[in-house]
């Protein structure tokens, strides 16, 4: 009888708890939004914490990279728990479901924005290459996953930003479809996926390493 270990390599681990770190922030900021605009449900479930355990989910944000990783597959990608929210306590009616949406994207822009410019200050701080290149990945995986989740089909946050958005005729019927995916999360979940592994994953990676190389100035 003979037996197969797979080994992480210390580069594949950093990727990993940057990552899951990622996106604890991005469901942070749902629930830091949320509760800014009079929803305190993600802070009553203990959502606004940095601790990544009550955002985990097993399947998305530990096994899926993991299996993304060992596979040698050149993007990686996982998700968190989604925060809960009620968006009748929200004071901003028109508009606070968005907000909420948006603000886990724009927490992984910060990010980006943040390391970018800690690379651009590398020589003044005295930055070592490994800090430089555990940045770039830093950026890299914060812009793909704000792009991806800004992909407007449900559970995604763009689908939360679009429909305000839109024209109100168009609005309706969009929402109309959206309320249908939510009903059917397993079918919205594979259209999701199926929509990344044939459409999006290749266009959404050559803008994310776009956008990177400008932020960082090579």
């Amino acid at each position: 009888m003979s037996y197969y270990y797979v080994t992480m390599e210390p580069i594949q681990i950093a990727m990993i708890f940057i990552l899951i770190m990622s996106v604890v922030i991005h469901e942070m900021a749902h629930g830091y939004a949320a509760n800014w605009l009079g929803d305190p449900t993600a802070r009553l479930a203990g959502r606004l914490t940095a601790n990544p355990i009550p955002h985990l989910d097993p399947m998305m944000s530990v096994i899926l990279p993991g299996i993304l990783l060992v596979t040698g597959s050149p993007i990686l990608f996982g998700a968190a728990k989604p925060v809960p929210y009620n968006p009748y306590n929200f004071t901003n009616q028109k508009w606070g479901e968005a907000m909420v949406a948006a603000a886990g994207p724009a927490a992984n822009i910060a990010i980006a924005l943040v390391f970018a410019g800690l690379i651009r200050s590398a020589e003044v701080l005295n930055l070592s290459a490994s800090f430089v290149e555990l940045a770039i990945m830093v950026i890299v995986l914060n812009i793909f996953l704000a792009f991806f989740n800004l992909v407007p089909i449900p559970p995604l946050d763009g689908s939360k930003i679009l429909p305000k958005l839109l024209p109100r005729e168009l609005a309706y019927k969009y929402e109309g479809l959206s309320r249908t995916l939510e009903q059917n999360i397993g079918v919205a979940f594979m259209l999701v996926i199926l929509l990344f592994v044939f459409v999006l994953a290749q266009p959404l990676y050559n803008l994310t390493l776009w956008l990177t190389f400008n932020l960082i100035g090579f």
